[in-house]
């Protein structure tokens, strides 16, 4: 016998029908509130569903384009008849890099994805010293296209994953080398007050439109002047940083610089000092 009260059936919509919404009518009482819960949370896993797929088919091409052409280049090498040792060797230099770019492009992937999964735990992590060691690992490069490079480093530490923090920092100050003017510049700043630490990376560059800084923090996506990177951006740097700054509980900003390139902050809850 059923037992008396309010009977709410539940079924599973199937997947085209995850836009829809229990969209509860009615006075403001405890079912209605249980409904707008449940509303907001098929929005939440519509929102990941919907990234998801797209990571998924833009993954899948940014690896098949750099597969295909390590594949032309072997059958145009092969289909040579004059081809000499030489050539072979070029060919297969170039496939090797090809093979390199590959790897970063994984390697990038696997982060993102392990840094959109959460944190299993933190512990402290001495942030000056990261920033120092992606600072003087970022030399030659910088050397390279005649950047100068400053630092204003105070004492600061923060909790969360070194792995992923050494990641962050490292995509910053690799942005604003890659995307600059020969003869340039890039700050890097680190302040530790009581509530926050706050990493500040500015670098010269070429202008960025202020409606494009959201599509930035987009997986594969690139500024309309990536020309002035090279040919190795992937177009997933700022992406990471987002996201690994999402997990650690911090604040991003980015804000174009009206002289070109950008300021980006990241504000760490504040951790042992």
């Amino acid at each position: 016998m059923r037992r008396p009260g309010l009977h709410v059936p539940v079924r599973f919509a199937p997947a085209r029908a995850q836009s829809e919404r229990l969209a509860l009518a009615g006075p403001d009482d405890e079912l209605k509130d249980l409904g707008d819960t449940i509303d907001g949370l098929l929005a939440r896993l519509e929102m990941a569903f919907d990234s998801q797929r797209r990571f998924v088919a833009n993954a899948s091409h940014e690896l098949r384009t750099p597969l295909m052409l390590s594949q032309t280049l072997l059958q145009v090498a092969l289909a040579d008849p004059a081809i000499t040792l030489d050539s072979l060797r070029a060919t297969c230099q170039e496939v090797v890099d090809e093979g390199k770019d590959q790897a970063q492009l994984i390697d990038a992937l696997v982060t993102l994805a392990r840094s959109q999964r959460g944190l299993d735990r933190r512990e402290p992590v001495d942030l000056t010293a990261v920033v120092t060691e992606v600072i003087n690992a970022h030399e030659p490069s910088a050397a390279a296209r005649q950047l100068q490079v400053g630092a204003a480093l105070g004492d600061a530490s923060v909790l969360g994953d070194v792995r992923l923090i050494q990641r962050l920092v490292s995509n910053l100050v690799d942005n604003a080398v890659r995307y600059n003017f020969t003869g340039g510049r890039v700050d890097v700043t680190l302040t530790a007050a009581a509530a926050e630490t706050t990493l500040t990376v500015t670098n010269t560059g070429p202008p960025v439109p202020p409606d494009q800084v959201s599509r930035l923090l987009e997986p594969f996506q690139r500024g309309a002047a990536d020309q002035t990177a090279g040919p190795n951006g992937l177009g997933l740097g700022l992406s990471i940083v987002a996201e690994i700054a999402k997990v650690h509980g911090a604040g991003l900003a980015v804000r174009p610089r009206p002289e070109g390139g950008l300021t980006v902050a990241v504000s760490f809850p504040a951790g042992r000092r």
